[in-house]
């Protein structure tokens, strides 16, 4: 759950959010053109939920690279305790309702800070947003003990101001 994209999560944990991700490197310039190319070409090319399989599988790419079980594991069991944790060292605004068993985590940010996006020259496609579906599901089951289906409700690539999503527990 980073900005758009869960793909922040590492940044910020670590308070190394670099907010200025056109830094004018060629080499990530290219990649992000070139991945932000595909996720659009995915987004024409394909139906909805077929992107959508894709790009949540796509995650587990991230989340392990992120060594997010490493991260999460002070938190395992205690979801009151994660959400303390995104709302004080994250500033997110996140709601737990306890008897539904549903979050919704809104990043509070009005940027994607989704290190796959250049946000000065990029083309934006709301595909890369179910990789962060995929991400939030992963991590709250790790932290739930409970399978997690994530879903997002706002996001700045479809024209929305922040980053929301709704992440039920069952």
């Amino acid at each position: 759950m980073a900005g758009g994209c869960l793909c922040g999560f590492t940044s910020l944990a670590a308070g190394t959010l670099d907010l200025d991700q056109g830094t004018g490197d060629p080499q990530k310039i290219l990649m992000q053109e070139w991945i932000s190319t595909l996720m659009f070409s995915l987004d024409i090319q394909t139906g909805r939920e077929e992107s959508r399989q894709i790009m949540k599988k796509c995650a587990r790419a991230h989340y392990d690279h992120l060594k997010m079980d490493e991260v999460l594991l002070p938190y395992i069991g205690d979801l009151k305790k994660f959400v303390q944790f995104l709302t004080s060292n994250w500033n997110w605004v996140v709601n737990f309702d306890q008897e539904k068993q549903i979050v919704i985590a809104d990043e509070n940010k009005d940027f994607c800070v989704c290190p796959l996006v250049n946000q000065e020259r990029t083309v934006n496609s709301a595909v890369l947003c179910y990789c962060s579906e995929g991400f939030a599901e992963m991590m709250f089951s790790k932290i739930s003990g409970k399978t997690a289906e994530a879903r997002i409700i706002s996001s700045i690539h479809r024209g929305n101001e922040r980053c929301i999503y709704e992440i039920k527990l069952t």
